[in-house]
Protein backbone atom coordinates (compact mmCIF):
# COMPACT_ATOMS: atom_id res chain seq x y z
CA UNK A 1 0.00 0.00 0.00
CA UNK A 2 1.34 3.39 -1.00
CA UNK A 3 1.40 6.36 1.39
CA UNK A 4 -1.63 8.64 1.07
CA UNK A 5 0.08 11.89 2.09
CA UNK A 6 1.43 13.48 -1.13
CA UNK A 7 4.79 14.57 0.32
CA UNK A 8 5.42 11.15 1.86
CA UNK A 9 4.33 9.54 -1.41
CA UNK A 10 6.80 11.76 -3.28
CA UNK A 11 9.67 10.67 -1.04
CA UNK A 12 8.64 7.00 -1.08
CA UNK A 13 8.20 6.76 -4.85
CA UNK A 14 11.45 8.57 -5.65
CA UNK A 15 13.36 6.34 -3.23
CA UNK A 16 11.85 3.21 -4.79
CA UNK A 17 12.59 4.50 -8.31
CA UNK A 18 16.19 5.23 -7.36
CA UNK A 19 16.85 1.97 -5.52
CA UNK A 20 14.64 -0.67 -7.10
CA UNK A 21 12.92 0.20 -10.39
CA UNK A 22 13.99 1.31 -13.84
CA UNK A 23 10.73 3.15 -14.55
CA UNK A 24 7.46 4.34 -13.05
CA UNK A 25 5.69 1.64 -15.05
CA UNK A 26 7.88 -1.09 -13.51
CA UNK A 27 7.21 0.25 -10.00
CA UNK A 28 3.46 0.39 -10.59
CA UNK A 29 3.34 -3.06 -12.13
CA UNK A 30 5.22 -4.59 -9.21
CA UNK A 31 3.26 -2.73 -6.52
CA UNK A 32 -0.07 -3.05 -8.37
CA UNK A 33 -0.48 0.73 -8.33
CA UNK A 34 -2.09 3.10 -10.83
CA UNK A 35 0.55 5.33 -12.47
CA UNK A 36 -2.09 7.93 -13.35
CA UNK A 37 -3.18 8.18 -9.72
CA UNK A 38 0.42 8.65 -8.54
CA UNK A 39 1.13 11.18 -11.28
CA UNK A 40 -2.03 13.17 -10.50
CA UNK A 41 -1.43 13.18 -6.75
CA UNK A 42 2.17 14.36 -7.16
CA UNK A 43 1.21 16.86 -9.84
CA UNK A 44 -1.19 18.44 -7.33
CA UNK A 45 1.80 19.39 -5.17
CA UNK A 46 3.99 20.55 -8.06
CA UNK A 47 5.93 17.47 -9.18
CA UNK A 48 6.03 15.70 -12.53
CA UNK A 49 7.65 12.44 -13.61
CA UNK A 50 10.84 12.81 -15.65
CA UNK A 51 11.49 9.49 -17.43
CA UNK A 52 15.04 10.48 -18.39
CA UNK A 53 15.92 10.93 -14.71
CA UNK A 54 13.48 8.24 -13.53
CA UNK A 55 12.18 10.42 -10.74
CA UNK A 56 9.57 13.00 -9.90
CA UNK A 57 10.96 16.52 -10.10
CA UNK A 58 9.66 20.01 -9.43
CA UNK A 59 7.45 21.12 -12.33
Amino acid sequence: MLPQDPMILFSYVNTKLRDCYSSLEALCEDLQADPDEITQKLSSIGFQYDPARNQFVSA
